[in-house]
């Protein structure tokens, strides 16, 4: 996780933003969680990793203020993905406990807020993007469905 999302940001955004502000254009757009914005038990290095993210993604913003390069972050509350049974370690039953009696976002919910962000008009930026599933208040309370 650290190599992913620590290191993994800090890489790319070395790579990619030297050209953005020579060109005097660019967007980042970091994916964080609302695990940057909260903590909950059991995840402790994933919620230290995306508060990195948020971290990062701020001090960039503050880095480029003098130029025209856009610093943004989206931060999706529980996205329906893979990862879901990687975190179990292949264990697909118990993984789909997690979305069971509950609509999730979706992959495509990110992107199209991804979108959202990169379209913007170049004087406005959508520094941080909590995107949440109407049924999620925070990263440990969702309203689940009773089974019919």
């Amino acid at each position: 996780m650290i190599d992913t999302n620590v290191k993994g940001l800090l890489y790319v955004s070395r790579a990619v933003l030297p050209g953005m502000v020579a060109r005097k254009k660019g967007t980042i757009i970091n994916i964080s969680s609302i695990a940057g914005h909260e903590v909950y038990p059991k995840g402790n290095v994933y919620c230290a990793t995306k508060h990195a993210v948020d971290a990062l993604t701020k001090g960039m913003r503050l880095d480029l203020v003098d130029s025209p390069v856009r610093v943004c972050s989206v931060d999706p509350g529980l996205v329906e993905t893979e990862f879901t049974v990687v975190r179990f370690h292949g264990d697909a039953d118990r993984a789909r406990t997690v979305y069971e009696n509950f609509t999730p976002l979706t992959p495509d919910d990110i992107a199209d807020v991804v979108v959202f962000c990169a379209m913007r008009p170049l004087h406005v930026t959508l520094a941080d993007v909590l995107v949440l599933p109407t049924h999620q208040a925070s990263a440990t309370l969702t309203h689940r469905e009773p089974k019919s």
